[in-house]
């Protein structure tokens, strides 16, 4: 019977901290770390949208306020990749993850060469941007969306560990508590018999623990599996697919500067007309977009956001999209003066006024939700705090009174 209290209490213990080691790595590591490879994808975009829009207003004086704050965001944006790389290189768990993030920065330091050439080249300036965004595109995206792609498996596998550990720790704290309960009552039945006691207090009390504890035990083990479960399919994975989307849009977004900067080639607006099909039905997003399940309706919406709130995300990005033709349109007809001041004005039905009513849609869904799932993991852990240490209390107490029961018993023997 010692034994098996004693198994029981160390297999409880040490699989319980083991639980709570893995939910603070999901927590702690594994969650951000998918939710900074997301993040690196959208800083990505917009630091190249940024340096269009440098492009496209650095000869007008008339919107060098507009060049200003494009100015600023790719600054702000470049910033960021730089924490994203930084953050991704110190906390990687894997030997591919590292790699990516010094392939990242490689071709980071070359694309960020190239936009030096850009606002520096005057008139050149067209083509040393086709040069920055072809690296964008054929490098730096793909790798962040093998970056995002091998973050988000390391998740996978931290629930799935997490998981293993918990079906452990629940079928050993049944079985053992079970057969310690079975027989601490045939232990009172036996010595009942022998010493003409009907009740042994301290077995009966030992008992009685032993189920207050498994009960307890076996429920904080369903909870937090169900809260973690519910934090993950309702609002991280949720939240990751939005990221991607929106940073998708931004790149779209792009698109209409490249299409004016490049004299209107028709490659930008078929890469518009790809990345849009997929932000509004789903499907593949074009080079380095990886895909989208179900367009903006789909990773916009869910039990977590009000259907006004999803559409308003959906009526948004449509919004753009008549910009963006209305804007393809002028540059057609040769009134190239026309269409930029429709891309950059701030007026609502000017391009970037639409575009920013859009991304305020979405990251007010995006925030929501990083918010929802930061909340379910403190739940979590607050849940599981003690219960490293809560078995080893209450079984070296039953030990204890199953000595002291059996103790007095013979001593009325002798």
């Amino acid at each position: 019977m010692t034994a098996v209290a004693a198994a029981l209490l160390v297999s409880t213990s040490l699989l319980m901290a083991r639980v709570q080691s893995q939910v603070r790595t999901i927590g702690d590591v594994a969650a951000p770390q998918a939710a900074t490879a997301a993040d690196l994808y959208f800083a990505l975009s917009d630091m190249d949208a940024s340096a269009a829009r440098m492009v496209l207003t650095g000869d007008n004086d008339a919107l060098a306020g507009t060049q200003a704050d494009a100015l600023g965001t790719y600054q702000q944006r470049s910033d960021q990749v730089d924490a994203d790389l930084q953050k991704s290189l110190t906390t990687a768990t894997g030997a591919e993850s590292r790699a990516i993030v010094l392939e990242l920065l490689g071709h980071l330091a070359v694309y960020r060469e190239r936009v030096w050439q850009t606002l520096t080249a005057g008139d050149a300036a067209p083509g040393y941007y086709t040069q920055a965004t072809n690296v964008l595109h054929l490098d730096l995206l793909p790798a962040a969306q093998r970056l995002k792609n091998a973050s988000e498996g390391q998740l996978a596998e931290a629930y799935a560990g997490k998981r293993l550990t918990q079906g452990w720790a629940t079928g050993l704290a049944v079985v053992l508590g079970v057969v310690l309960a079975a027989l601490l009552i045939g232990l009172q039945v036996w010595l009942a018999r022998r010493f003409r006691r009907v009740l042994n207090p301290a077995l009966l009390l030992a008992t009685v623990l032993v189920v207050a504890l498994l009960v307890p035990l076996t429920t904080v083990l369903s909870l937090q599996a169900r809260w973690l479960g519910a934090a993950r399919d309702d609002s991280l994975t949720p939240f990751l697919a939005l990221s991607q989307a929106r940073a998708i849009s931004y790149d779209a977004a792009a698109d209409t500067s490249r299409y004016l900067i490049s004299d209107n080639l028709a490659y930008y607006e078929q890469d518009f007309a790809t990345k849009s099909g997929c932000l509004g039905k789903g499907g593949g997003c074009g080079t380095g977009g990886g895909s989208i399940t179900g367009g903006l309706s789909a990773v916009a919406g869910g039990s977590d956001v009000s259907p006004d709130a999803a559409g308003q995300v959906v009526s948004r990005w449509s919004a753009y999209e008549r910009d963006h033709k209305a804007i393809v349109a002028l540059a057609r007809q040769g009134r190239d003066a026309a269409a930029i001041d429709q891309l950059t004005g701030i007026r609502r039905g000017a391009a970037a006024f639409d575009f920013s009513y859009y991304d305020a849609a979405v990251a007010r869904i995006a925030d929501d939700r990083k918010a929802a799932f930061d909340d379910a993991m403190d739940d979590t852990e607050t849940l599981l705090t003690g219960w490293a240490v809560i078995p080893l209390v209450v079984l070296g107490l039953v030990m204890l009174l199953v000595l002291v029961g059996v103790r007095r018993r013979l001593a009325e023997y002798r």
